[in-house]
């Protein structure tokens, strides 16, 4: 199962990750995929906070600020992916991610962002292949209506179009509202074997 969980800050979107990642793993492997580079008082601060909600929970931390590829989860296992805004902007801003996308050349408009979030989704497409289910929250972008530099510009457009291509390809996506969970998709159940459609 692949579930994409969208909301602004403070929304609750994490706390109603955590529970369908719980629920999915049915005692199973479960994993905390972090993607946070920790910077000052206020980061530590959010970290805690996570961990608290998390505690006791059952799940095992793998931190991975860019290439989440690369983080190995035991077989069977369900990965939480927290969250997308933060893994985007590493690999947008990291001397890495801005080489990659460059190639050595002058970027066209919109370049960087396509390159960039081609990759992303391939990593996380990889790193789906290794577990049972993946839940990733990410957050609401350009909702504000302000507008911002060009580099800010250019990363609202890189997340947008990363929540896009993993919302059509999940089976299920939630925006959470107010600590609200609102389902945006949902994959139909399928019929029991045997019995017959009313």
């Amino acid at each position: 199962m692949l579930m994409v969980i969208t909301g602004g800050s403070g929304s609750g979107k994490s706390e109603f990750a955590e529970k369908q990642a719980v629920r999915l793993a049915k005692g199973g492997p479960l994993y905390y995929l972090a993607t946070m580079q920790v910077y000052g008082e206020e980061g530590r601060r959010k970290v805690e906070r996570h961990r608290q909600l998390r505690k006791g929970k059952g799940f095992a931390t793998i931190e991975r600020t860019t290439r989440v590829d690369l983080a190995e989860p035991e077989a069977g296992a369900t990965v939480l992916l927290e969250c997308m805004t933060n893994l985007a902007a590493n690999e947008m801003f990291s001397g890495e991610g801005q080489e990659d996308a460059a190639g050595g050349r002058e970027q066209g408009p919109g370049e960087t962002e396509t390159v960039i979030g081609s990759r992303i989704l391939e990593d996380v497409e990889r790193l789906y292949a290794k577990c049972r289910n993946l839940v990733i929250v990410t957050g609401e972008v350009a909702s504000d209506g302000i507008s911002y530099d060009e580099s800010t510009e250019s990363y609202i457009r890189l997340l947008q179009r990363v929540n896009c291509s993993l919302c059509q390809q999940a089976e299920e996506a939630y925006e959470v509202v107010y600590t609200i969970p609102v389902c945006l998709k949902k994959k139909p159940e399928e019929p029991a074997v045997g019995k017959e459609s009313l």
